[in-house]
């Protein structure tokens, strides 16, 4: 794997133009890039973590939250995914399941190193997948580790295997319901820098086949870890699977449950949770799990 340095992170107003302009020539291919973005010294920007905080629903601490390194390594991916060597046009990508690591907690004064590439190009039900791998560093140690996996719709693979979901908590009893205005994706846009048009607004949304705007998935994810905020243990794997898109304005529910084991089957109460957001008709919209 190659490694190329990046002294800054990478400008996405930029890469954004660049994936409207390439899209035309964008031809497919059997392979993904071999290329590792590393960049070095990065730090906090307290006053941008505290908007994040806002917006997804997480509280001041000397801990960032388990999902603030991806908007840090986020410019790196879209670079990544913006490359000429790049099989796929950034435009059209669906963003279908998120899971991390995290060894230990982060904490807002540390210095970080992040490492970003493209792993594991492989057939699925509707088209094909593939991962962005993320792992970051605080003294010398990796201590937070990331696959987003997304896929390229295309020709049905029927030998592709179907994902497993990673919660099985169907709709009813909701632990709390939320009301997402419609501004919501603008607001996290300009916090993660993810500008994707669809989560903009109702018209640009519209010209990629959505009745509204639709809020982030990553966005879904931090308001659902943010519940479990105090609760979580040091060590512990997120995994969610996202469903169906959430549409901007609505009211979606939140629930979650005790699974009583760890991943080996172990009793252990209070620290493994199955979790889900459905609509307020029962559409499944994440379902995840904390181990």
């Amino acid at each position: 794997m190659t490694a190329t340095e990046l002294n800054e992170a990478p400008n996405l107003a930029a890469l954004y133009l660049k994936a409207v302009a390439s899209t035309p020539t964008r031809r497919g291919g059997n392979e993904l890039p071999d290329t590792e973005y590393v960049r070095r010294g990065i730090t906090v920007d307290r006053d941008h973590l505290a908007e994040y905080n806002r917006v997804c629903g997480f509280g001041m601490r000397d801990e960032l939250p388990p999902t603030y390194p991806h908007i840090l390594s986020f410019g790196a991916a879209v670079r990544l995914m913006t490359d000429p060597g790049f099989p796929f046009p950034l435009v059209g990508l669906v963003h279908v399941a998120n899971t991390i690591t995290q060894r230990r907690p982060l904490l807002v004064t540390e210095t970080l190193t992040q490492r970003v590439h493209l792993a594991n190009l492989r057939p699925h039900p509707k088209g094909r997948q593939f991962d962005i791998v993320t792992e970051t560093d605080a003294d010398g140690e990796t201590v937070w580790t990331e696959s987003s996996t997304y896929l390229r719709r295309g020709k049905p693979d029927e030998s592709a295997a179907k994902s497993e979901r990673t919660a099985t908590i169907e709709a009813g009893s909701p632990t709390a319901t939320w009301r997402l205005p419609g501004d919501l994706g603008r607001r996290y846009a300009a916090v993660s820098g993810d500008r994707n048009p669809i989560h903009l607004h109702p018209l640009t949304a519209k010209a990629f086949g959505f009745p509204r705007a639709i809020a982030h998935g990553m966005w879904s994810k931090a308001r659902c870890l943010a519940v479990f905020e105090g609760r979580l243990p040091e060590t512990y794997t997120a995994e969610v699977s996202f469903a169906k898109p959430v549409l901007l304005p609505s009211t979606v529910e939140f629930t979650e449950r005790d699974t009583g084991q760890d991943s080996s089957g172990r009793e252990n109460h209070g620290q493994n949770r199955d979790f889900a957001l459905h609509s307020r008709s029962g559409k499944p919209h994440l379902r995840g799990s904390v181990r």
